[in-house]
């Protein structure tokens, strides 16, 4: 039997798909795929986002049957993708401000119960800005109502339209714009900062998943899985930034993988505030190999090594794999 394969992905793991049954493959491989952000957009080389807002909308496009409304907060994604007259959206898409996406999002889920449309979902997204900062008091009210919306964040880990600015998902030690690599505690000020997956959970909402683009079978499922719940859902997706992180472009998605590996980016699932399900480490690796290829944390390697900064931020990433269980024997 002759199979036609179509290869959308040149270079990824995407092609080994003609090896599984088609109903297991990704949404990526599939030639009918929504391609709900197509080509033309004027992302960076190498964008994180781009690829994770690809990935995100067509695996919730084929959960839903293609009855989907996104709503956009402010930042790259939206800035990029829409130069206006321009759009490289292939969906229904509302841009809202940079700090009321939840709150826009829960109106059309609203709005759309009012006029018994209960079969057209809603997905808000937005960067950690936009999502963690800015707009976390909308995004807590619409967990605490329960609103029908699942909401996506895409984490680059700061401001990087406006310049490369902390936010409160940077990194400690980091080099931002606005905490320059100087002084005896160089970059982003360690204890501050907020997870907002686990803030989520403490709403005790029915889904809360974290998730990166190095993992397309994981990201994808977990899309799917949210898709198929009602009430406020949470996605927190790892998104690397070549540009404020300082990192090779052709990079991005071995990034991602090593702040995995690292035990830095816990991946994990949770259900009414217990964590269900966790990404266990395959390869572990040290906190040094993820940190050495970005340029943000150059700092810590010359003129020399900073082995006091490192080895606290390797303590984050061992109290991480402890406190999830990412590796038999290392849970507490």
């Amino acid at each position: 039997m002759t199979q036609h394969v179509r290869f959308y992905q040149t270079g990824s793991f995407a092609v080994g798909n003609r090896l599984l049954p088609a109903e297991a493959r990704t949404v990526q491989s599939d030639p009918t795929r929504a391609n709900s952000l197509t080509s033309g957009h004027r992302a960076c080389r190498g964008c994180g986002e781009a690829l994770g807002a690809r990935y995100v909308l067509d695996a919730a496009m084929r959960a839903t049957g293609g009855r989907l409304v996104t709503v956009n907060a402010t930042g790259c994604l939206e800035v990029f993708s829409t130069p206006y007259p321009e759009s490289s959206w292939r969906v229904p898409w509302l841009h809202s401000l940079f700090g009321n996406a939840p709150a826009v999002a829960s109106g059309v889920a609203a709005a759309l119960k009012a006029r018994g449309r209960t079969d057209i979902r809603v997905l808000g997204q937005g960067g950690d800005g936009g999502t963690v900062d800015i707009g976390f008091g909308a995004l807590s009210g619409m967990f605490e109502r329960g609103d029908d919306v699942l909401f996506v964040c895409y984490d680059n880990q700061g401001y990087m339209n406006t310049g490369v600015q902390r936010s409160g998902a940077t990194p400690p030690a980091a080099r931002t714009s606005t905490t320059q690599a100087v002084g005896p505690a160089p970059g982003n000020v360690f204890g501050q900062g907020k997870s907002a997956p686990l803030i989520a959970m403490a709403h005790e909402i029915p889904y809360v998943a974290t998730a990166t683009i190095a993992d397309l079978h994981d990201l994808e499922s977990k899309v799917e899985r949210a898709m198929g719940l009602h009430g406020a859902r949470y996605l927190h997706v790892l998104v690397p930034c070549p540009l404020g992180w300082g990192s090779d472009a052709a990079q991005t998605v071995r990034i991602a993988r090593l702040a995995v590996q690292s035990g830095l980016f816990p991946v994990f699932e949770a259900e009414r505030g217990a964590v269900s399900a966790v990404s266990p480490i395959r390869h572990r690796v040290l906190v040094e190999e993820y940190l050495r290829p970005q340029a943000r944390f150059r700092h810590l390697f010359e003129p020399e090594r900073r082995a006091d900064v490192i080895d606290g931020l390797q303590a984050i990433a061992d109290r991480n794999i402890r406190r999830f269980g990412l590796l038999p024997g290392e849970q507490t």
